[in-house]
């Protein structure tokens, strides 16, 4: 398929700027086939059975922007895409200059970081403090909101841009399904008999980069991390041996029980992926699908294409902007159910 294929007409002020007043205050696209259905997002707890496994991803979202200087009194700004152990990580970096293996970047006016090496659009930094990298970035990084929220971070969205399970420090990007559910919403789902279970995949800046070629087959996707815990595949193999559904909470827990299916089975363990899922792919532990709206020509809108159908997504998302529905990180959600292979 090409590109332009998974291109669709979003006006702008459908793009949500901000989280809607109170958490879990979302409306959600019920999508099966071409059947739609215009919901409440408190809905979901009606589109799900006991026994039924609902994986969420537990990553927590880093304050990954930092500001500073190189010694020539040159601005720096830095985007953290992964960090590889207590002191150093791999990094976007923007300055007039780009700095040099060996040269020294201070951010915030205290935090000296040494640059290692570079390796395309990624630069290596290890600081040279004895704090943890963590600790740095909390103390004086800035949440990283996506490119096309057009404004600057405020307050609100240290806790509204991080899920309320969030644990596992190391995402650059929201898992942002994730962000519609409360404590008592979760707490509602175990009393139903609901099976929670747990999976981490650092989202990386990545997930922001443009398709570049029109031929779909021939993008590269950018790597992440993942981790899937023996608790997850348990309970995954116990409800479908039940003949109960797996439904995944947003793309990244997605993504990262594909990834770990690969051989057929589901296998726990720590691993790195950069899995393209695009129509004609078969899915292997997934039945259902809770995601935001996602941008036009992106991986991720071919993801949802090739798990509910292109022509249910086209019909549903020509709804939603029809129907005025908030798109993007901080927007609406859809629940999809997966059409047969």
């Amino acid at each position: 398929m090409q590109l332009s294929d998974f291109d669709y007409h979003l006006p702008d002020e459908l793009i949500a700027q901000h989280p809607p007043e109170h958490r879990g205050a979302s409306r959600l696209l019920h999508v099966d086939g071409m059947a739609l259905a215009d919901l409440s997002f408190g809905a979901v707890l009606e589109h799900i059975q006991p026994g039924d496994v609902m994986v969420f991803n537990d990553t927590r979202v880093i304050k990954a922007r930092l500001f500073g200087e190189k010694a020539s009194g040159g601005k720096v700004e830095a985007l953290v895409e992964r960090v590889l152990d207590e002191h150093t990580v791999w990094a976007h970096v923007r300055a007039s200059k780009s700095p040099k293996p060996g040269s020294t970047i201070t951010f915030a006016g205290r935090w000296q970081a040494e640059m290692v090496e570079r390796d395309d659009a990624l630069f290596k930094l290890r600081f040279l403090d004895a704090e943890n990298v963590f600790d740095i970035l909390e103390a004086s990084g800035k949440l990283p909101l996506p490119p096309y929220i057009e404004r600057d971070t405020d307050s609100d969205d240290d806790s509204r841009y991080q899920t309320v399970y969030a644990r596992e420090r190391g995402a650059v990007a929201a898992p942002t399904a994730g962000l519609h559910f409360t404590e008592a919403m979760l707490d509602a789902l175990r009393a139903k008999g609901v099976i929670l279970a747990y999976v981490t995949l650092h989202v990386g800046a990545g997930t922001f980069q443009p398709v570049r070629v029109e031929n779909i087959a021939e993008h590269k996707m950018h790597s992440e991390i993942y981790e899937i815990p023996p608790a997850t595949v348990d309970a995954i193999a116990a409800a479908h041996a039940a003949g109960r559904k797996v439904l995944a909470v947003g793309t990244t827990s997605m993504r990262a029980l594909e990834s770990a299916a690969q051989g057929g089975a589901l296998v726990a363990g720590r691993g790195e992926t950069d899995i393209f899922i695009t129509p004609g792919y078969r899915f292997r532990v997934v039945d259902r699908l809770l995601t935001n709206f996602h941008l036009p020509k992106s991986t991720l809108l071919m993801l949802v294409s090739a798990f509910a159908g292109v022509e249910p997504i086209r019909n549903a998302y020509r709804h939603a902007v029809e129907h005025r529905y908030r798109f993007f990180s901080y927007g609406d959600a859809m629940l999809l159910e997966k059409q047969a292979d």
